[in-house]
């Protein structure tokens, strides 16, 4: 797959100290992506910011860059708050990998592990913390950490920690925290509920909109199947074979839809893990390790991982479940596509689901292509081939295509898979 570049100039054009900008020279940091060219300056100046970007875009570095050159010459701590243990994970890598030489000392503090090492790391004063919100809450209310030396705080991924059910935890951290400190927010999308947030706790901060709000990955093709319940594993079979080369990331709605699918698909001979909240948080890391390393071709996850997953290389990725809201589904395809790369969406949908397709069309401001469906020859997966004739015209919508347009074969199989998905849920019962 081909790689974009993008003419946002360089890093010495942004205000970044002399010894910082040859570090991030050393780590192969030469041009910024859009996010961070726009940030890092006013960033630096202390300004608060709202940064409104697709995942995959940089955030990371947008943030930290300025967190990190502020920190090394003066004193204080910053505060980094995620949805999830994987992000944070991810996100100490990223500023482990830039601060290192810096001497910047990091504590991670998440849920699902033992909290002793934890508190150990906090006591050490060090000079980012990177949180999620619930474990945190618990530590301040233990005492075992406090705001009051944090100069910069920064809500990672904001929407996503509402979603989950932190605000309440979220507002108490705002509300403990110094007033004269630096507030960054950035976030995938913006609902009312963030701005609601960042009008309380934020002080005149940059605006900073890469992408409209709720704007899906270009790199990324978008392919949708009309597929009954019960066919949902054939046409999976199908699709691991056809792409037997690429690295495929599925997701599941549900923890046991997650489990089942993954036993399934090791039980056809491939290399497959799973990600999902029934799993410790040492089967996690080892799970999202092994998928980055190449030895899981296949993951299968919950929106647990829609945020927490950083692997470059995944080219293809399958809703075998539509997410509950829209705004994930932004998420979930945003984990291709990555790093100016190319990659490939393809979401099963059940006749019942029509509306939600409507609601993901209406925020991407985009139509998604519909595959004719697949013809069933034969109950084996290998006989069982998506059929790629007469994708939806550009422009033309899931509601417009339902409502005219199918040809004669398409509503034969239509019939001819309603008829099956029936009598196979009569035999379930």
């Amino acid at each position: 797959m081909t790689e974009k570049q993008q003419n946002t100039g360089r890093f010495d054009d942004l205000g970044i100290s002399k010894n910082f900008l040859e570090i991030l020279k050393q780590k192969g940091f030469l041009i910024p992506t859009p996010i961070q060219h726009q940030v890092i300056p006013g960033a630096l100046e202390g300004k608060d910011v709202v940064g409104i970007a697709q995942t995959g875009t940089g955030k990371t570095l947008a943030y930290g860059i300025p967190l990190i050159q502020r920190l090394a010459t003066s004193k204080g701590q910053g505060l980094v708050l995620v949805p999830t243990r994987e992000l944070a994970q991810q996100v100490a890598d990223a500023l482990k990998q830039v601060g290192g030489s810096l001497g910047m000392r990091l504590a991670v503090i998440i849920g699902g592990v033992s909290s002793r090492p934890q508190i150990k790391d906090l006591h050490n004063n060090p000079h980012i913390v990177i949180a999620t919100p619930g474990r945190l809450d618990d530590l301040m209310e233990q005492r075992h950490f406090q705001l009051d030396n944090v100069k910069v705080l920064i809500l990672d991924e904001a929407d996503r920690m509402l979603d989950v059910g932190f605000l309440p935890q979220i507002r108490r951290i705002l509300q403990k925290a110094p007033k004269e400190k630096q507030t960054m927010l950035f976030s995938a999308t913006m609902p009312p509920s963030i701005s609601s947030l960042a009008s309380a706790f934020m002080k005149m901060p940059l605006r900073i909109e890469i992408a409209p709000q709720g704007t899906s990955a270009e790199n990324v093709e978008q392919e949708v199947f009309i597929i009954s319940k019960p066919d949902k594993m054939r046409l999976l079979y199908s699709l691991l074979n056809i792409y037997k080369q690429d690295t495929i990331l599925i997701f599941s709605r549900t923890k046991h839809g997650a489990k089942r699918i993954t036993r399934d698909i090791l039980d056809a001979g491939h290399t497959v893990t799973e990600i999902h909240s029934n799993r410790t948080q040492g089967q996690r890391k080892a799970s999202l390790e092994g998928f980055s390393r190449g030895r899981f071709r296949i993951m299968v996850a919950t929106d647990i991982a829609a945020r927490g997953i950083d692997v470059k290389q995944i080219s293809l990725v399958i809703n075998f479940d539509l997410p509950d809201n829209s705004e994930d589904y932004v998420h979930r395809i945003g984990r291709t596509g990555r790093a100016g790369k190319f990659g490939k969406a393809i979401s099963f949908v059940t006749p019942s689901e029509k509306a939600d397709i409507r609601k993901i069309e209406k925020l991407i401001r985009k139509s998604l292509p519909i595959l004719d469906l697949p013809i069933m020859l034969h109950e084996q997966a290998n006989n069982y081939m998506p059929v790629r004739n007469n994708p939806a015209p550009s422009g033309q919508n899931f509601a417009s295509r339902q409502r005219g347009g199918q040809n004669q074969n398409r509503r034969r199989n239509f019939r001819r898979e309603r008829q099956y998905g029936r009598s196979q849920a009569r035999g379930e019962r």
